[in-house]
C-alpha cells in the first residue's frame, strides 16, 4: 500500500484549540483524527476490497456470474483504472486548492466512491462496470489528494504529536487494505459478485456517515480555498473542462481509445504529464541552481519508482490470475477465496513498517542513501519475480500457499525500500515554489507504473510463464544495478539531500 501524502505544514502560530474545536482526543491526538482515520480506513477497505473482485468479475464466465471478458483486456482495464486513480489526485488537488477547499473535496469524492460501488452492485453488465470504475477512480483520487492535507491541518508546525498522528492515520490505510479483500472475498465466494460490491459500498457509507456528522469539527482553514481561481478565469476553465470531456467521449466513440489499449493510453498520459511537469519546473525562473540540480536528480528516481510499481501493482493483475489458476488455496479442506492473497501485503506492512522506521532511526546518518535504497528495493522486487520461475509449468493448485506468502513478503520489503522513501524524497528535493508539484510527480510515477502493470499483464501466458517472469526480472535487475552504479553521481546532484 502506498503512503499518504503529508502536506505542507500549517502556520506555526495557530492555537491548538483552534485546530481541535471539539476539545476531544483520540489516542492522545486531536479528536477529529479518529474520523479522518475512519474515512481513510473505509475508503481503503472498499478500494482494495473491490479491486480484485472486479477483475474476477470481468474475466469469469457469464455462467459463473462474470462478464466473460478476455483476461488480457481485463488486466489492462485494471491497470488503467489504478493509473487513473493516481492521475486523478492531480485534479483533486487542483479543485481543492482553487475551487472548493480540501474538506468539501473529500466529502464529495467520498460520495462519488460510494456511488461507484453502488453502480457496480446494482447496474448490470458493462454499463455498471464502466460507471462504477469511473466514479471510484476519480473519487479515490480526490479523496487521496485531500485526506492527508486534512490530517495535517489538525496540527501546528511545532506540535510534537504530528508524526505520531500520521503514523496512526497510515495504519488506517493498511487496516482497510487488510480487511477489505478478506471480507469482500468471503462475500463474493458465498453470495456472488454484486453482494461483494454492495459490501464495499456499505463500508464506504459507514465512513462517510461518521465523517458527515463531525466534519464541522475540522479547523477553519480546512474549509478555505487556498488559492481561489479568479472569477474571470471561470469561463476559460469551464471551456477547457468541456473540451477535455469532448475529446475523451469522441476518442471512445471512434474506437481510438478502447478496452484493449486503455492501459497504454493512461500510461501515455502519465508520461506526457510528467514530462510537462519536469519541463515547467526546470525552466522556471523561480528556482535557483541548487534546486534545479536536485530536480534533475529526481529524474532517475522517478523512472525507478515507475518501474517498481509496474511490478508491485501486478498483485492486482498477474498475481490474481496466478492465485486463481496456479495457487493451492486449500487450508484444512477449506479453499481460501482468491481475494485473500492481496491481504498478505498490508498485513506485512503493519508488521514491518515500524521495524523499518526503527532501523532507519537507529542508523541515522549511517543509513544507505536514497538511490541505494531504491536499488536494493528493485533488486528485492526482481528476486520476488524470479521466485515464480521454479514454480512455472505446474497445473491447478501446483503452487504451495507458503511460496506465495514468501513472494509477497519480498514484495513488501521492496515496497518499504521505495514507496515511503520516494515520497519523502520528493518533498526534500522540491524547490520552494514547487512543493506540491513535486509530490504530484511522485504520484505520477505511481500512476505510470500502475498503468504499465496492466500493459505488461497482457503479455502474461499461464501456459508459458518463464519468458514473462524471466524478462521482467532481468530488466529490473539491470535497472537496480544501473541505479546502484549511479548512486554517487545522483547523490552529488541532490546537493546535501540524503
Amino acid at each position: 500500500m502506498t503512503t499518504p501524502v503529508e502536506p505542507t505544514p500549517p502556520p506555526r502560530n495557530t492555537a491548538a484549540s483552534d485546530r481541535n474545536p471539539s476539545g476531544k482526543s483520540f489516542l492522545g491526538q486531536p479528536g477529529m483524527l479518529a474520523n479522518l482515520f475512519s474515512v481513510e480506513l473505509w475508503e481503503r477497505f472498499s478500494f482494495y476490497g473491490m479491486q480484485v473482485v472486479v477483475l474476477l468479475y470481468m474475466y469469469f464466465e457469464v455462467s459463473d456470474g462474470g462478464l466473460g471478458i478476455d483476461e488480457g483486456i481485463a488486466t489492462g482495464i485494471i491497470g488503467a483504472y489504478g493509473g487513473t486513480v493516481y492521475l486523478s489526485t492531480i485534479l483533486g488537488a487542483w479543485v481543492a486548492d482553487r475551487l472548493l477547499g480540501p474538506e468539501r473535496v473529500l466529502f464529495y469524492t467520498a460520495i462519488m466512491i460510494m456511488c461507484g460501488h453502488l453502480a457496480l452492485s446494482l447496474v448490470p453488465g458493462i454499463p455498471g462496470l464502466a460507471l462504477g470504475l469511473v466514479l471510484v477512480a476519480i473519487g479515490s483520487g480526490g479523496l487521496k489528494a485531500t485526506a492527508s492535507s486534512l490530517v495535517g491541518s489538525l496540527y501546528s508546525l511545532d506540535d510534537d504529536r504530528r508524526d505520531a498522528g500520521f503514523s496512526i492515520f497510515y495504519m488506517g490505510v493498511n487496516i482497510g487494505g487488510l480487511f477489505g479483500p478478506l471480507l469482500t472475498g468471503l462475500t463474493r465466494d458465498n453470495f456472488g459478485f454484486h453482494f461483494a460490491f454492495g459490501l464495499a459500498a456499505v463500508g464506504m457509507a459507514i465512513g462517510l456517515l461518521q465523517y458527515a456528522l463531525t466534519r464541522k469539527n475540522l479547523p477553519e482553514e480546512s474549509h478555505r480555498v487556498a488559492n481561489p481561481l479568479p472569477r474571470n478565469k471561470f469561463p476559460m476553465m469551464i471551456g477547457i473542462a468541456i473540451a477535455g470531456i469532448a475529446v475523451i467521449v469522441l476518442s471512445v466513440l471512434t474506437g481510438l481509445v478502447n478496452p484493449g489499449n486503455l492501459a497504454s493510453v493512461v500510461a501515455g498520459v502519465a508520461i506526457v504529464a510528467a514530462v510537462i511537469y519536469f519541463v515547467v519546473i526546470l525552466s522556471s525562473k523561480g528556482i535557483d541552481h541548487t534546486e534545479r540540480r536536485r530536480v534533475y536528480s529526481f529524474i532517475p528516481m522517478f523512472i525507478a519508482s515507475a518501474a517498481f510499481f509496474s511490478l508491485f501493482q501486478q498483485q492486482f493483475t498477474v498475481v490474481t490470475l496466478y492465485a486463481d489458476k496456479r495457487l493451492d488455496r486449500t487450508i484444512a479442506g477449506w479453499q481460501m477465496p482468491i481475494e485473500w492473497v492481496t491481504s498478505f501485503n498490508p498485513a506485512f506492512i503493519i508488521i514491518l513498517a515500524p521495524i523499518f522506521a526503527m532501523v532507519w532511526t537507529k542508523l541515522g546518518s549511517r543509513q544507505p542513501i536514497t538511490p541505494t535504497k531504491f536499488a536494493i528495493g528493485l533488486a528485492v522486487m526482481a528476486l520476488a519475480i524470479f521466485a515464480f520461475i521454479p514454480l512455472a509449468g505446474g497445473g491447478p493448485n501446483s503452487t504451495p500457499l507458503l511460496a506465495m506468502i514468501g513472494i509477497l513478503f519480498l514484495f513488501t520489503v521492496a515496497e518499504l525500500m521505495i514507496s515511503p522513501v520516494g515520497l519523502s524524497l520528493s518533498t526534500k528535493l522540491a524547490p520552494r515554489v514547487f512543493q506540491t508539484q513535486m509530490v504530484a510527480l511522485n504520484y505520477l510515477s505511481v500512476s505510470l507504473g500502475t498503468a504499465m502493470s496492466g500493459v505488461l499483464a497482457g503479455f502474461y501466458n499461464p501456459e508459458n510463464e518463464i519468458p514473462y517472469f524471466g524478462a521482467i526480472g532481468v530488466v529490473t535487475i539491470i535497472l537496480a544495478v544501473a541505479l546502484a552504479v549511479g548512486a554517487k553521481p545522483i547523490k552529488k546532484l541532490m546537493t546535501g539531500v540524503h
